[in-house]
């Protein structure tokens, strides 16, 4: 929403900025100002996504039954659905009733409650997947266990069990199980796998938001950021989706800096900054793979063509950034620069002894029942999926070649591809493989939002088209822009409900070498009052729980 010179408030579309506006009495200025709607966005997102996991809280059923897995996420399908349908039926009435002075409310807050809903789907499913047990996924075992242990140490003032992880997390989980779970980080990290799940939605279209409306925020950020949402450890794939909108927004902050006011350029500077050392301190490894990408994106932009006083103003925007960031997480990189050059890592896992350049599904530690991998393509064992990306990303350049968010996407995805082979290629002379394919998942979610962004410049240039040929013109070809934005969300609701419920199933315990075994072991460990959980595979458990999943691992 801006504000014009003329005492109007002109309300941006669903569209974005790009598309046409249309003025409301500048008497609703308090009520309809630009902060006062994303703060609207944000309770309408966040809250959404508590709802599904609420509702699940209240299932009765046996976890580790396949049939009440199944029926556990219809439940929750059933209720996302419902729910969402109630929210796009709102926008519907919107655009009938007051002449649709309301749409553009109505829409914005059907976004934020889908983009919350999707998420919290994926919670409930943890919620299901966890029932009658208090321990988090893996319990003591694994990353889960460390994490445990040194989340507590640090809570207690005492150093974590490894420098160079990131404290963030640590800090996090240790504070909260002193406030709310009597100071148990291990029953306090199944809270936080589940709230964490619960939040990603929320915080990846709010990212978005900086850049596009409601809508676009919705398809073309959140959506693709689906693929790669976590129930384990919530936190590394949200800084990710997160980071990468972020960054984006702060090379196209950068470009318009030499025409900008001194004070808001140094506030703007100092929060991106500030925003990126926090992120930093919760998982830092997509930074080693966007530097390259972002640092050549920033010097494209940089407004070199505005004068000296604009290029001051450049240098000033990015030294407050530099400052911000220092201040937050200044300590840690230090620590990154000098005992993280000592860390390796040696060991070899599932994706290790594939073909490097395939990178369209990570199939984790334990990767399952596995035949040929890759799977055999179509073109020279391409197959399609690859295909349509590689065509988007240069399709994406050349519809948005001057435009900062195109670029800075496609520049990080092939920063991550060259460390990747950069990585893979000493892999043999080093022996160690330095969560190299870690980069899997960048590379996915630049690509999916590279083919996202060619529908977006795509359809901008179809709504111009449409508002040049709407002088009087019946008959244009071009349909409403009301029509699209219900049939974007209706695409939407049955598209993220589809993907959360996969990706929640992909939870659902089992003792098989998938992540499924990670609930199952939590169901399998003595409680802390020497009881078994309520659902343990024939009434029995042990400290450790089920230690199978140790065959798995090679």
């Amino acid at each position: 929403m801006t504000v014009s010179t003329e005492g109007t408030v002109a309300v941006l579309p669903p569209g974005g900025p790009d598309a046409p506006a249309r003025p409301i009495p500048a008497v609703r200025r308090g009520l309809g100002s630009r902060g006062t709607l994303l703060l609207l966005e944000a309770v309408v997102a966040f809250g959404a996504a508590l709802v599904l996991p609420l509702l699940a809280v209240r299932f009765k059923l046996d976890p580790l039954d396949r049939i009440a897995q199944v029926s556990g996420l219809a439940a929750i399908q059933l209720r996302f659905a419902l729910v969402g349908l109630l929210f796009i039926g709102a926008v519907a009435l919107a655009m009938r009733l007051r002449g649709g002075r309301h749409f553009d409310l109505a829409a914005r807050i059907a976004a934020a409650a889908l983009a919350g809903l999707a998420s919290g789907f994926v919670a409930a499913g943890a919620v299901v997947a966890l029932h009658g047990t208090p321990w988090p996924m893996f319990g003591l075992n694994g990353d889960s266990g460390r994490i445990v242990e040194w989340a507590h140490a640090v809570a207690n003032g005492r150093p974590s069990g490894s420098p160079v992880y990131p404290p963030a997390p640590l800090y996090t989980l240790g504070y909260y199980a002193e406030w709310f779970r009597g100071g148990n980080t291990a029953y306090a990290f199944k809270d936080l796998q589940i709230l964490g799940a619960a939040a990603f939605g929320p915080l990846v279209y709010l990212c978005w938001r900086m850049l596009l409306g409601p809508v676009r925020a919705l398809a073309f950020g959140v959506a693709p950021a689906f693929a790669l949402i976590d129930a384990y450890k919530p936190y590394s794939q949200t800084v990710l989706v997160v980071l990468v909108p972020v960054l984006v927004a702060m090379v196209v902050s950068l470009s318009r800096t030499g025409t900008q006011g001194w004070r808001p350029l140094l506030l703007k500077g100092a929060g991106f900054g500030a925003l990126l050392g926090v992120l930093f301190l919760t998982y830092s490894g997509w930074f080693l793979w966007s530097a390259a990408g972002v640092l050549f994106a920033a010097l494209l932009y940089f407004p070199w063509r505005t004068g000296r006083l604009g290029r001051l103003k450049g240098a000033a925007f990015l030294g407050a950034s530099l400052g911000a960031f220092l201040v937050v997480a200044g300590r840690y990189l230090v620590v990154m620069l000098t005992e993280g050059q000592t860390t390796k890592d040696y060991n070899f896992r599932f994706d290790n002894f594939t073909d490097p350049a395939y990178y369209l599904m990570w199939r984790t530690d334990m990767p399952g029942k596995v035949g040929e991998w890759p799977p055999p393509g179509e073109y020279g064992g391409v197959g399609l999926f690859a295909l349509v990306t590689f065509v988007c990303l240069g399709a994406a350049i050349w519809l948005g070649l001057r435009r900062p968010m195109v670029v800075t996407v496609a520049a990080m995805f092939i920063s991550a591809w060259v460390m990747r082979m950069y990585i893979a290629s000493h892999m043999y002379e080093t022996q160690t493989v330095q969560l190299y394919t870690r980069t899997n998942n960048q590379l996915l979610y630049c690509g999916l939002l590279l083919c996202a962004l060619v529908v977006h410049l795509v359809s901008q240039r179809m709504g111009a088209r449409r508002a040049e040929s709407a002088s009087g013109t019946a008959g244009s070809g071009f349909p409403g822009r009301e029509g699209a934005v219900i049939g974007t969300l209706c695409a939407l609701l049955l598209l993220l409900g589809t993907v959360s419920s996969s990706m929640a199933d992909r939870y659902m315990p089992a003792k098989e070498n998938t992540y499924r075994i990670l609930p199952w072991v939590s169901h399998t460990i003595t409680q802390q009052d020497g009881s078994c959980p309520e659902y343990a595979p024939g009434g029995t458990c042990s400290k450790d729980g089920d230690q199978s999943w140790l065959s798995f691992i090679r």
